[in-house]
């Protein structure tokens, strides 16, 4: 796996251990819809929250959360509405995205945007 790919793992780990530690319940992790994934989907009460996960490691080219741009956004929708076609969900969704920044190997700061679509 390319080292991209593996920072990309490690965010992801680091995404679902917050999201656990603040009382979420994992549902899913990598959700494949055509060629879009959703990263984690997450429970908490009656609300299903699909979640990207960006991690960078450093901010020279702009923020984690700028990258996930309309574009990105309309694909995770179109994602999120196959994946919500298989389960029986009748609560609230919302989409989030965690931010990581990582610098010099080491964890500088994860930011969670809750409802980061609207």
């Amino acid at each position: 796996m390319a080292l991209h790919n593996d920072f990309g793992k490690e965010g992801e780990r680091i995404a679902k251990a917050y999201l656990i530690k603040s009382g979420y319940q994992l549902i899913a992790e990598n959700f494949q819809f055509s060629h879009v994934e959703i990263d984690l989907i997450v429970r908490k009460g009656n609300e299903l929250v699909f979640v990207e996960v960006k991690s960078r490691g450093s901010i020279k080219f702009g923020y984690p959360e700028n990258f996930v741009n309309k574009e990105k956004r309309k694909y995770l929708k179109r994602a999120a509405r196959a994946y919500l076609a298989t389960v029986s969900h009748r609560g609230e969704v919302r989409f989030d995205i965690i931010a990581i920044l990582k610098e010099n190997q080491v964890f500088k700061e994860l930011q969670h945007f809750e409802d980061a679509f609207f």
